[in-house]
């Protein structure tokens, strides 16, 4: 729920849009995207990467499939944004499927190719599976992140959830297996989206509570698709607010206006978490540049890349 000083916020910024900007930086952005299984969805990325580019992003990243399925996708693409656009571009790097001197091979391999940022992360079975340790890999997110720093000097964001992993017994385990990544010297923590924004400040707090200093910043998924989003949510244990559900109810066929709602509904989350000095987002973008675009332009994010090469 909408707290009386968000409202108070959001009627001033109605009233004098460039209010809500006065002593406010420009926030911090990422975007990521997937390896596209298709030469036209590979044409559709590139031109959102090409669109989106200009925002002058932190950093993008591309994802692995369940397995490390897209293993070789991910590091061709990963490669070709960051030769195309200049931008810093980070492979996900996963545990499962592989032995350690296999994800080691991998990893020289992106620093060799100029690759110098990694999401680590532990990784799902294909199809759904236990995960299942192997004894020549890395067993977790902390192990993988550990090699990698005996690797070569990248930097390196992690995985954290506030709504709790789906396979963790609790929350206190959940917490304490970011606190080990942390240790094991990543340099951030992405998270999984969430729609309630209560819970990523609760789940910041406790954090902050027991010791984890890095950055935790706030995983963003603009809804292109309610029921697909429905989906994500119940796979990955992302709560869906019921007034959330009412909101997209019936613009199945309206995808205009739906689009509208999608992005005022993630503009006033960010807003939400701006006012409590959140200032940077990590945009699921899933390969489209729409919603991002317009989400940017309503946090006050111009295009900035172009008058930077000009200057």
């Amino acid at each position: 729920m909408t707290s009386p000083s968000a409202t108070a916020t959001a009627e001033s910024s109605r009233r004098d849009p460039a209010a809500a900007d006065i002593g406010r930086r420009d926030p911090i952005v990422s975007f990521e995207f997937f390896p596209p299984k298709s030469d036209a969805a590979e044409a559709t990325l590139m031109e959102t990467v090409t669109r989106l580019a200009p925002l002058a992003p932190d950093f993008v990243s591309v994802t692995y499939g369940a397995g490390g399925t897209t293993r070789d996708r991910t590091f061709g693409i990963v490669t070709k944004i960051q030769d195309g656009s200049g931008l810093p571009t980070a492979s996900h790097l996963t545990c499962v499927g592989a032995s350690r001197e296999e994800i080691d091979d991998v990893a020289r391999a992106l620093w060799a190719a100029g690759i110098r940022r990694i999401v680590a992360l532990r990784g799902d079975a294909p199809g759904g599976a236990p995960y299942q340790v192997r004894p020549d890999g890395y067993a977790y997110a902390a192990d993988l992140v550990a090699g990698l720093r005996r690797i070569a000097p990248f930097d390196i964001s992690v995985a954290a959830y506030p709504e709790t992993h789906p396979s963790a017994p609790s929350a206190d385990f959940d917490l304490d297996n970011l606190k080990r990544k942390a240790d094991a010297g990543a340099d951030r923590a992405l998270t999984q989206f969430f729609f309630d924004t209560d819970a990523f400040l609760r789940f910041r707090d406790r954090a902050a509570a027991s010791g984890i200093t890095l950055p935790i910043v706030p995983g963003i998924l603009p809804i292109t698709n309610f029921a697909r989003t429905k989906e994500f949510s119940q796979a990955c244990g992302a709560a869906v607010p019921d007034w959330l559900e009412m909101l997209f109810e019936g613009l199945d066929e309206t995808p205009d206006t739906r689009q509208l709602v999608a992005a005022s509904v993630a503009v006033e989350q960010c807003r939400l978490l701006q006012t409590h000095g959140v200032e940077e987002f990590h945009f699921y973008t899933l390969n489209r540049a729409e919603l991002t675009l317009a989400i940017c332009r309503f946090l006050g994010i111009r295009p900035r890349r172009a008058e930077a090469v000009a200057a």
